[in-house]
């Protein structure tokens, strides 16, 4: 017998292929890296008689990329049988770590036994059993053994059981097929037993999708009743994907719904479709799809699908509460300082007050655009072509072509002021038909156009100021726009700017309607003041206002637009950030004559994560002709971290016109690393036709690593 002891330093023995130790003499061809064993220990001894090889004192012995470290290590070349004990641990290539007080395993680590044994999963999910055998180092099957991903969640101690896990009478983790399955299994919380099944799997944590039965949802409510889902999710292939979801009711038919999505080397697509009978027979759905596709660096195409069989069914069946359901399909070009795109639009309206034939259909939208490089004095040339063509089963149709061309001129004066001079001109040609005359029950067709020059000037300049570690900057700002009267003749249709919103977001554009159909004419003046307090760390302070001037009334601009009188409305806003845990935005349009505001919006963020406060007020008054009324509305939102693991959130939705909720709501949620309880209550205040006020109740219980249950109560009255 050859001993080693006692070696001060890590004594590395690298074993070409342990079978050959006995027999020194024999060539015999090099082993693979996968076939080679390497081991240190602090102590090596073999008996080539018995054929045993012993190691122990910090032992570590890998072959290919697993590792094994245990106190003591033997080796029975006759058997092929490594045997480790004390603090036992195996390195697996997958990220799983496999912890025994002892271990009889064959030499490539693939068969073999394991008492006591402790895993660690790649996601840090955890399994302890008395004992395993492992086959082919594929398969390992485990015997009076416990799952479970928790950790610190819910524990007084270490001691004590964990927050949830899943004992069962056997456990066998199959790799190849990644899969984890429980046979006799209960699931216990909090060490109490609370659900049993003779047979339970999921997938291990190598797996990202795996086709199988996701949670089921259950809920309850006036419309559908108790009705039960039970989505199923196929995982077609690594990009593709589809969940169908039949749902049982006990009031209404049977719902199908199902979700494809599909991931391509230049786009994706995504897709949701539902339908039903109701109890007329008459079938009943939805489609819902979004398609983006890149053709090249320069040019994408896109589809948008939205149909629904009646205007409540989306919100009735829960899939959204839109308004109005547009449908698109375009393409669009960027080539340097071009750009092209050509769509057509479908709308469906949901509202109690569309008319299906008044809603038009847009085929095609052509609009093109060119900005030329800087040329001399840095002057720019910009070219905008439009066309467009709206067709309507009842009501006027039109077709419109509009070409405009710039020409700007920028400068930079002594003091630092920025000036920029814009000659302009618009040429707009349109074609309606059976469009109603104003005044008169009659229609009127033809051809009809308008051409519209404009020169304007711009102005700014910005001062600058050091306090210390605060910046002041202060800009007074002012344009000049000069453009004929009487550019809105009464035969042009308008289609695109009958609503209008003056602020200080549009102050300065040449024209405040949001659309072609309407232009801004006459000479005007604009003008305003920015001022802004900057931090050296990150705080800001920031404001404006600012109004405008005509030399001439324009009763294109509806009666409290802000824009009918000579001068308008004052515009303003202010931004407050002075830290990470506040941010105050204020936009406001006041009368010029009483100052007395006609539109106000705040918004506000305040306070640490711990405990955050979101809060938004908008009030704004009905314009003549305008089709939305006015609004005065309040909503916010408290978010507060009552400890480590538990959240609270409470909303609510308040309209100071009609003085009434239109909801409220409050969640708890408590989220550890294996565990998420979420319980939540709300009431809905909407009203429309078959919909009535809705109240909700859901539960969430979500097992990290297997899925979640939900249970959902909703019911509709008074």
């Amino acid at each position: 017998m050859r001993k080693l002891r006692h070696i001060t330093a890590a004594f590395v023995v690298s074993i070409l292929v342990l079978s050959l130790i006995p027999d020194y003499g024999n060539a015999q061809p090099q082993a693979s890296e996968e076939e080679q064993i390497l081991f240190t220990a602090d102590e090596v001894s073999h008996d080539r008689e018995l054929g045993i090889t012993k190691a122990s004192g910090n032992v570590e012995v890998s072959r290919g990329k697993r590792i094994l470290i245990a106190d003591k290590i033997s080796y029975n070349q006759g058997q092929n049988i490594l045997s480790a004990s004390g603090n036992v641990s195996l390195l697996e290539p997958t990220g799983e770590v496999l912890f025994a007080e002892f271990i009889e395993i064959t030499s490539d680590f693939k068969d073999g036994i394991l008492k006591q044994l402790r895993i660690r999963l790649s996601d840090n999910a955890r399994i302890a059993a008395a004992g395993a055998r492992r086959s082919g180092g594929t398969i390992l099957e485990m015997r009076n053994a416990v799952y479970s991903p928790c950790e610190n969640c819910g524990r007084k101690d270490k001691d004590s059981p964990p927050l949830w896990q899943l004992k069962a009478k056997k456990i066998v983790h199959d790799q190849p097929n990644q899969v984890i399955e429980y046979s006799d299994a209960w699931l216990e919380i909090a060490g109490n037993p609370v659900f049993y099944t003779p047979y339970f799997s999921h997938p291990d944590p190598t797996v990202k999708r795996k086709s199988g039965f996701l949670t089921p949802g259950f809920k309850a409510s006036t419309y559908l009743g108790t009705s039960l889902s039970t989505p199923y999710f196929f995982a077609i292939s690594p990009s593709k994907d589809l969940t169908f979801t039949p749902t049982i009711t006990s009031k209404q038919r049977v719902l199908l719904a199902g979700e494809y999505r599909q991931r391509l080397s230049k786009g994706e697509t995504n897709g949701i479709a539902s339908i039903t009978y109701n109890a007329n027979n008459e079938v009943r759905g939805h489609v819902d799809v979004k398609a983006r596709f890149d053709r090249d660096s320069k040019w994408r195409w896109g589809l948008d699908l939205k149909r629904a069989a009646d205007d409540t069914y989306l919100r009735r069946y829960g899939f959204t509460s839109q308004s109005t359901l547009t449908s698109r399909l375009f393409a669009e070009g960027f080539s340097k300082r071009n750009y092209l795109s050509i769509d057509a639009y479908v709308f469906q309206g949901l509202q109690v007050s569309d008319s299906p034939g008044q809603t038009p259909i847009v085929l095609p939208m052509i609009e093109y655009s060119r900005l030329s490089e800087p040329g001399r004095w840095g002057a720019q040339t910009s070219f905008n072509a439009h066309a467009l063509a709206l067709t309507r089963t009842d009501g006027t149709d039109t077709r419109r072509i509009s070409l405009s061309g710039g020409w700007k001129l920028p400068h930079i004066g002594p003091l630092g002021d920025v000036t920029n001079f814009t000659v302009s001109a618009r040429g707009d040609l349109y074609h309606r038909t059976n469009m109603a005359i104003p005044g008169s029950t009659g229609t009127d067709s033809g051809f009809t156009g308008r051409v519209v020059p404009e020169a304007r000037l711009d102005w700014r300049l910005p001062l600058a100021r050091q306090h210390g570690t605060v910046s002041q900057v202060i800009e007074p700002v002012a344009s000049t726009i000069v453009s004929p009267y009487g550019g809105n003749p009464s035969d042009i249709p308008n289609e695109d700017s009958i609503e209008l919103e003056f602020d200080e977001t549009n102050l300065f554009n040449s024209s405040r309607f949001s659309g072609h159909d309407r232009v801004e004419g006459g000479p005007r003046v604009n003008y305003g003041l920015k001022w802004g307090l900057f931090g050296a760390k990150g705080g800001s302070t920031t404001a404006f206002v600012g109004q405008s001037y005509r030399l001439k009334k324009d009763d294109t601009f509806a009666q409290d637009s802000g824009l009918e009188d000579h001068f308008s409305d004052f515009v303003g806003r202010v931004n407050i950030t002075p830290g990470n845990n506040i941010d105050l935005m204020y936009r406001t349009r006041i009368d010029k004559s009483n100052f007395s505001p006609k539109r106000n919006e705040i918004q506000m963020k305040a306070g640490p994560p711990a405990l955050r406060l979101s809060t938004n007020y908008i009030f704004f008054q009905r314009q003549d002709g305008s089709e939305f009324s006015g609004r005065e509305e309040l909503s916010g939102e408290i978010n507060a971290k009552l400890d480590r693991f538990w959240l609270t959130k409470f909303s609510g939705r308040y309209d100071a016109n009609k003085n009434d909720l239109r909801s409220i709501g409050i969640n708890f949620t408590y989220e550890c690393e294996c565990f998420v309880f979420s319980a939540s209550i709300k009431r809905d205040f909407y009203e429309d036709r078959d919909i009535r006020p809705n109240d909700t109740f859901l539960l969430k219980l979500t097992f990290k690593t297997l899925g979640d249950v939900k249970t959902g109560i909703s019911s509709s009255g008074g």
